[in-house]
């Protein structure tokens, strides 16, 4: 975890740099106190799911595009043991990003770990094109809200969702959540 808390401090820094912003700029644009940023910024604090995803959107970018970039390009097959896995500190989901990096596919697959009860209210991502995606259900139960509509899911469902509107997931059921992911990649490519 300090490994990729060192990483997601170098991705944010970099692309703080790359678009000329200043601590205070990002600050506004994501609504993520400028303290914050720079603890972030450190690898002093491991961002939640929900404060990553404002920096993402300042940035136009989705947290599967902001994690591939962090990630170092890879042979065509990726091992369970050498993907990334992240945590988020606040609800305990478990992100486990299962693409190679370096394909030139057009979308990203991650699979989720969801805990019961958790909920995770995403703010929308803009840019052009609008960001797409999948969830695929595995095991449990999901509520998720998409496109305007709240869409209970059980096993074996499958929602499309575009993230230009605010989105949330969240897990009623008793147990954990078990999905997949699949974010079409903005430029299409390789990352």
């Amino acid at each position: 975890m300090d490994e990729l808390n060192t990483q997601i401090a170098a991705r944010l820094r970099a692309l703080r740099l790359e678009r000329r912003m200043t601590l205070d700029d990002l600050a506004t644009a994501s609504g993520v106190s400028r303290a914050m940023l720079s603890r972030i910024e450190r690898a002093e604090a491991s961002p939640t799911a929900v404060l990553l995803s404002r920096i993402c959107v300042a940035f136009g970018l989705s947290l599967s595009s902001f994690f591939a970039e962090t990630e170092k390009a890879s042979d065509p097959l990726v091992r369970r043991a050498d993907q990334p896995v992240w945590r988020d500190p606040q609800t305990g989901y478990l992100r486990r990003a299962v693409s190679p990096t370096g394909s030139p596919a057009r979308s990203d697959l991650v699979e989720v770990e969801f805990p019961a009860g958790a909920r995770i209210d995403y703010p929308a991502l803009t840019g052009e094109p609008p960001m797409m995606q999948y969830v695929w259900l595995f095991s449990g139960q999901m509520e998720m809200t998409a496109n305007g509509r709240t869409y209970p899911m059980a096993a074996g469902d499958c929602l499309f969702m575009t993230l230009s509107d605010p989105h949330a997931f969240y897990n009623p059921g008793p147990g954990p959540a078990h999905y997949a992911v699949v974010v079409e990649k903005p430029n299409g490519g390789a990352r």
